[in-house]
């Protein structure tokens, strides 16, 4: 803005100098008054955004408020609910933990747990990554003379033991990841079974091998120093089923199948612990009946779950023993005579009996 000069009092004397210097004082304080409203404006409307700014902050920050509270609940609730051992918990939290692993982008980390509370025991289905997870060129190396690089092929064998040490890596990192982050001490063995999702080539169907399976007690892997092992050593010594040609595919059978703790399982009651108040075995109804062997099979040492009363086949229960040699699954006919048992009846359970990969199953 150029500054009004008022002319000197000789130039005050020309009626024209006078006329025009009153004029541009009226046009200046005119501009004044414009800008003094236009300011006023212009603060009214910044004043109303930062108003309308302030509330918008206010209720993301109350809904933030209460957001972190409603989780800060749920993370009380859920940590709770797992130091009360509740199972659905113990799960989730085991996931969790699995979730937070740090594995390469190329690694598939696919994988579902199952939880068995009576038995303490967690069991790992995990998606191992294909054996081209392994570059197929050991180095390359530049040929001045050609100008060119020139790649150096892996061997075969070179191949089939570095995938196989990849295979067993991940299988004794996720048991040692779950056995480091029990706090609750509700995991006392885990079975970690390795599958591979990929192609059989003779005809081109989607196939699912399992190419690895290890049984770990926690009291004595903790022991392990897995800075310092060789892991094929390590395996062999848990009595792992190990994939002899992983890199073929060649598959190998499960210590433990997610059948055994199927949803069609259901919780049985208690009732050895009332066993003295009563009488006389015909005393109880069908369902304490097979709750007793349940019950009696259980204190054997065995793992045993009850399947559910309706389209069970005759099938009352299923006894697991886990040892990995001489173990198995055995089917449980529960049946109540009030007198010698029939050959009729034996021998009919005897056909009902089912012999499936080598695993026993019987009444």
């Amino acid at each position: 803005m150029v500054p009004i000069i008022r002319p000197n009092w000789f130039m005050m004397l020309f009626p024209w100098v006078k006329k025009g210097y009153e004029k541009e004082i009226v046009n200046a304080e005119e501009r004044y008054n414009n800008a003094v409203i236009a300011h006023k404006f212009n603060e009214n409307k910044k004043e109303k955004e930062i108003e309308k700014l302030k509330l918008e902050y206010e209720k993301e920050k109350e809904s933030y408020i209460l957001n972190t509270k409603q989780r800060n609940q749920e993370v009380d609730e859920f940590e709770e609910s797992y130091r009360q051992g509740d199972p659905e918990s113990i799960t989730s939290y085991c996931i969790l933990v699995l979730e937070r692993s740090d594995y390469p982008e190329n690694f598939p980390q696919v994988f579902r747990l199952a939880y068995v509370p009576e038995s303490k025991q967690a069991l790992v289905e995990y998606e191992l990554p294909t054996p081209d997870i392994i570059p197929e060129n050991a180095e390359y190396r530049y040929v001045k003379n050609k100008d060119e690089i020139v790649a150096k092929p892996r061997k075969v064998n070179e191949i089939k033991e570095l995938y196989q040490d990849i295979v067993s890596a991940i299988a004794l990192r996720t048991i040692h990841e779950l056995f480091e982050a029990d706090q609750g001490s509700f995991i006392d063995v885990i079975v970690f079974n390795g599958f591979v999702q990929t192609i059989e080539l003779s005809t081109g169907q989607d196939i699912r091998p399992f190419l690895i399976s290890v049984r770990a007690i926690k009291e004595d892997f903790l022991k392990i120093d897995l800075s310092r092992i060789d892991k094929k050593a390590c395996l062999r010594n848990l009595g792992a089923q190990v994939s002899p040609r992983a890199t073929e595919m060649l598959a190998i059978k499960p210590i433990l199948e997610f059948d055994m703790v199927d949803r069609r399982f259901i919780e049985e009651s208690d009732v050895l612990s009332i066993l003295d108040s009563r009488p006389n075995l015909m005393d109880l109804n069908p369902y304490e009946f097979e709750n007793l062997i349940a019950n009696l099979f259980n204190n054997l040492g065995y793992e045993t779950k009850l399947t559910r009363s309706h389209r069970d086949g005759g099938i009352d229960a299923i006894v697991f023993d886990t040892r990995p040699i001489t173990g198995g699954k055995l089917v449980i006919q529960a049946k109540r005579y009030r007198h010698a048992v029939g050959v009729s009846a034996v021998s009919f359970g005897c056909k009902r009996s089912l012999w499936d990969n080598g695993s026993r199953r019987g009444q």
